[in-house]
């Protein structure tokens, strides 16, 4: 994630030499930068998806972190501190998202801006006026333009320097299993230096090869006219937040549910380790918040692919529970069938033991497999709800049926398969 910033700062930099944040000229000159400007078009892209990355592996480590108990004493701190680096790189998408001056950039903000509007008393009039200014487009776009460029590097950077010191304090987190036998020191100059210097090449040359293959191309500019006949709709990363407030209860002034509900849900993650206090930190032995965590990661990516299939359609009560409550139901049956199969598990053979360490070796791409398995869950059964609503075509709902339980047994054996192996790796001599 951190290079992923800098090379936001480099990219960044060199846009500034030819964007102009003014309404009138916004658009105009980051099209210049694209058309005009020696390989502007993989500047632009390349800032763009270095984005993308930096959000995507803002969501990686806080899945990772959260699963391996990170936040157990003495590293409280440490969490909070990572989680306040999250919400900055979201706003950093929030803010850069506008400065393009396209239909969708502004017609999506617009919408997040408005939501302010509906907070109770003075409390919605300072928020917007923190956010755009005095509510102008004109004051809304430098009020981005500034809080993009100058305010949140400064807070992220200062978020980073504070938690390298906190990790030079505590060091590493220990295994979950407190073992560390067969582990060494390694110099951190040349070794491991080196080790992080061929993996971010490897992810700038990442980077560089989806910029090329897949460039930016711009949506139209925005006027009040194509607004008009423009959905609007997020970019993927609050995909899941556009489609919560389209559900039924959350219209119009029923939307302040929403925005009290979210941000209560961010600040329990935020104070996570002042409510987990117990020193176990093995996921065979964390039932409860391991199962919490998964339905959680479960209803984003839910949610995130529900609210790109349906865009502009208001969500019925009725449709909102059977898919939410049916994804966490499905987390928790899952999640019950893993934790009943790993207590009726026998100390591994050195056969069975050879078997684990093959599993676990696979674990990326059972991993990938998993996500994509719920993916394709994710879009049948929210498919199946509308085929219910609507009452229509029956084959296509047997088949999305049909998909879904595919896609559920399978996964089912993927947990079961993972759950065996660590297991047995436990319970090994």
């Amino acid at each position: 994630m951190v290079v992923a910033f800098f090379v936001q700062g480099i990219t960044g930099v060199l846009m500034l030499l030819y964007y102009v944040p003014s309404v009138d000229q916004a658009y105009s000159s980051t099209l210049f930068i694209i058309e005009n400007v020696p390989l502007g078009w993989l500047i632009e892209t390349l800032h763009l998806y270095s984005a993308y990355a930096m959000v995507l592996l803002a969501f990686m480590h806080l899945t990772r972190q959260y699963f391996v108990s990170a936040q157990k004493r003495p590293r409280e701190l440490m969490w909070v501190v990572g989680m306040l680096m999250g919400f900055v790189v979201l706003a950093f998408g929030l803010t850069g998202y506008l400065l393009p001056w396209t239909v969708v950039s502004k017609s999506a903000t617009d919408v997040a801006v408005g939501m302010l509007g509906f907070l109770p008393g003075q409390l919605g009039a300072i928020a917007r006026f923190l956010v755009a200014g005095s509510g102008s487009d004109a004051s809304e776009l430098l009020r981005f333009f500034a809080l993009h460029i100058v305010a949140l590097p400064a807070v992220l950077l200062i978020l980073l320097g504070v938690k390298m010191y906190m990790f030079e304090v505590h060091g590493a987190i220990e295994s979950p299993a407190g073992v560390r036998s067969g582990t060494r020191s390694v110099p951190w100059f040349p070794d491991a230096l080196l080790y992080l210097t061929m993996i971010s090449s490897v992810f700038i040359a990442f980077l560089l090869a989806a910029s090329v293959l897949f460039p930016l191309s711009l949506p139209p500019q925005f006027s009040p006219e194509t607004a008009a006949s423009f959905t609007p709709q997020p970019d993927w990363y609050f995909l899941w937040l556009y489609q919560i407030l389209k559900f039924v209860s959350f219209e119009g002034t029923g939307i302040i549910y929403a925005l009290v509900a979210v941000p209560i849900i961010f600040v329990v993650m935020t104070l996570l380790p002042f409510f987990d206090k117990g020193k176990e930190r093995r996921l065979g032995q964390r039932p409860v918040y391991v199962t919490i965590g998964v339905i959680m990661v479960a209803e984003l990516i839910v949610l995130t692919i529900w609210g790109y299939m349906t865009p502009g359609q208001v969500i019925s009560d009725l449709q909102a529970v059977l898919v939410i409550g049916g994804t966490a139901l499905v987390v928790v049956i899952l999640s019950w069938a893993m934790y009943r199969r790993r207590k009726q598990v026998t100390p591994a053979s050195s056969s069975s033991g050879s078997l684990s360490a093959a599993v676990l070796e696979r674990f990326p791409i059972l991993a990938i497999v998993f996500v994509l398995l719920l993916a394709m869950a994710s879009v049948t059964i929210t498919s199946s709800v509308d085929l219910v609503s609507s009452s229509s075509n029956p084959l296509l709902l047997a088949s999305s049926l049909v998909l879904s339980a595919f896609s559920l047994y399978f996964m089912v054996r993927i947990l079961r398969a993972l759950v065996a192996a660590g297991s047995s790796r436990v319970k090994s001599p």
